[in-house]
């Protein structure tokens, strides 16, 4: 009889690419939230972006559209410890949103419909690092992953790269989100495997 059963050592990712520590690939695309999944048509949706001082700015769907897109394909590394490779998306990068803005902020804390939050360093958002998605791999972002539009932070772990995003507060001091107010690490590197506070 077998000790051990095959399979015990894990999967293992495909040759040339590299898993974060703790982290197995898979090749679907898990759907995990925190709770119901708001559904927010075109019309509806609207963007903000408020500074330290209060000053905001606002998008709707088609001023959303209206900027300048991107199509970055990058690896998803979710703190549940799978791992996505090469995923295709389309989005506006955080860098044309913010290229006007007059902030001295270090930090900023992410609003979703729903009311979900997420905290970063604003220097995570910028030099092409983030974007507000709206399509996958080719079609519009379904509402289970996030759609019409989500935050996408893909160096960090993926519950920074909030779902169903309606604004950004930029602010001078750190304020958790979410998660990280229930214990888990406040910044999230996967490649450090800061799961948890004390990570």
């Amino acid at each position: 009889m077998a000790i051990i059963s095959r399979g015990f050592h894990g999967r293992r990712p495909a040759p040339g690419r590299e898993l974060p520590p703790g982290q197995y690939e898979v090749h679907d695309f898990p759907v995990l939230s925190a709770g119901p999944t708001p559904r927010v048509t075109h019309d509806e949706w609207e963007f903000s972006l408020t500074t330290e001082t209060g000053a905001r700015r606002t998008w709707d769907w088609a001023g959303l559209m209206a900027l300048p897109g991107e199509t970055p394909t990058v690896d998803l590394h979710c703190v549940t410890k799978w791992s996505k490779f090469g995923t295709r998306w389309e989005g506006v990068s955080l860098d044309t949103l913010l290229a006007d803005v007059e902030t001295a902020a270090e930090y900023a804390l992410v609003h979703s419909y729903g009311g979900y939050t997420t905290n970063l360093p604003l220097a995570d958002l910028l030099d092409g690092q983030a974007w507000i998605a709206h399509r996958y791999d080719g079609e519009e972002l379904a509402p289970e992953h996030g759609g019409p539009a989500r935050l996408l932070v893909p160096h960090l772990y993926l519950w920074k790269s909030a779902k169903w995003v309606r604004g950004i507060e930029l602010l001078l001091d750190d304020e958790p989100g979410f998660w990280e107010g229930l214990g888990y690490h406040s910044y999230g590197d996967p490649w450090r495997e800061q799961r948890y506070q004390g990570d």
